[in-house]
């Protein structure tokens, strides 16, 4: 689901900047007229957009040291999808279970990748509620753990709330 926002800013002159101006013919624009009109519209929005004089923008990429998840977590992530793994080898007929380990696989490639795919959690999790739907509390269980919502953070906060968005109960 995109957002839109249609934004706009009007006062009496336009400047369009691009990089084919140099930087000095664009000072001494911005100098001798300091007036500055914007009509923006977009769709997926993302992204900076920076209107007046004198601004300083500054952009911090990378996940905050808090947001990291440990080694330890990791581990216990690991573990859990074993232990899933187990469940579906003891309670999933034998006709679903090469079929079940493989989603759980997807599930926890894209889960412990740098940027988790929402999309194929929600299948994964969809799946198992159609095929083996004794099984899909124990999916869930790990699509709302807490360090798979501290790994979906560490991407951003778009991810993270569509992720509550997706998953919340």
């Amino acid at each position: 689901m995109g957002l839109r926002s249609d934004l706009t800013f009007t006062t009496s002159k336009i400047f369009y900047f691009s990089n084919t101006k140099d930087a000095s013919s664009m000072n001494n624009l911005n100098q001798s007229q300091p007036s500055i009109s914007a009509n923006i519209t977009a769709r997926d929005i993302s992204g900076q957009v920076v209107l007046g004089s004198q601004n300083t923008v500054s952009q911090q990429s990378g996940i905050a040291p808090e947001s990291l998840v440990t080694p330890a977590e990791l581990e216990e992530l690991r573990q859990c999808f074993q232990q899933l793994r187990q469940q579906v080898q003891l309670n999933a007929p034998t006709e679903k279970q090469a079929s079940a380990l493989e989603r759980v696989d997807e599930l926890e490639a894209t889960i412990t990748t740098e940027k988790p795919d929402l999309t194929t959690i929600q299948y994964v999790k969809n799946w198992f509620g159609k095929h083996l739907p004794k099984l899909a509390g124990a999916v869930t269980g790990i699509i709302i753990h807490p360090i798979v919502g501290k790994l979906v953070e560490a991407v951003g906060d778009m991810a993270a709330a569509d992720f509550r968005d997706r998953f919340s109960p």
